[in-house]
């Protein structure tokens, strides 16, 4: 493993999320939203999460900006980083096949919408934002870059913190009890842990 390949990992980690999305975000578009969270603060959290997550980091796999905050590449964190890039991807993926017309980017709820409560979901409430760690993690791991690499987890971070209080009442106001037996019986981002 090389630097190069670390980047171009990055790289392909980021163009596989987008193709994943694409597709759902098309077939989404076409369900009327019935009640949505959006507004200042979203927009204002979701672009922070992009430039933690996409921005930054592409930048820095692009031109090697800001070179003040390299240090040195490790092979073996590098290979580590892969791994978890595999299994951000792969969370991503099961659950956007779980939601299917239920999945959005914002805190929406469409016409029909279920409460998804099985496959992914059966075990976890938020999978999505377990791909999402995941992929600040890989990049903490795969860019040698105190700015670059962290910054997902940092972006994230706050977009998580931030949001998932105002999503699970979004999910309480529109499911009730049912989803208060959900939150009962599952946790947030880990199985069995939180």
């Amino acid at each position: 493993m090389t630097l190069l390949i670390a980047k171009a990992i990055y790289v392909c980690l980021a163009v596989g999320w987008y193709a994943l999305r694409y597709p759902h975000a098309r077939r989404a578009r076409k369900t009327p939203v019935v009640r949505s969270a959006r507004g200042a603060r979203e927009i204002a959290l979701l672009l922070i999460s992009l430039t933690g997550l996409g921005v930054l980091p592409l930048v820095y796999a692009a031109t090697g900006f800001p070179a003040f905050a390299d240090y040195p590449f490790r092979p073996l964190q590098a290979w580590f980083g892969l791994a978890v890039a595999i299994a951000a991807l792969a969370m991503f993926f099961a659950t956007h096949q779980a939601l299917g017309r239920n999945w959005s980017v914002s805190l929406d709820v469409r016409q029909n919408h279920k409460l998804i409560t099985e496959g992914v979901y059966r075990s976890v409430r938020h999978p999505m934002y377990t791909a999402f760690w995941l992929w600040a993690v890989a990049q903490a791991l795969l860019l040698p870059n105190w700015v670059a690499g962290l910054a997902g987890l940092v972006g994230f971070g706050i977009l998580y913190f931030l949001r998932v209080g105002q999503e699970e009442q979004l999910m309480l106001d529109t499911f009730g009890e049912d989803y208060r037996a959900y939150m009962a019986r599952t946790k947030r981002l880990i199985p069995g842990v939180y």
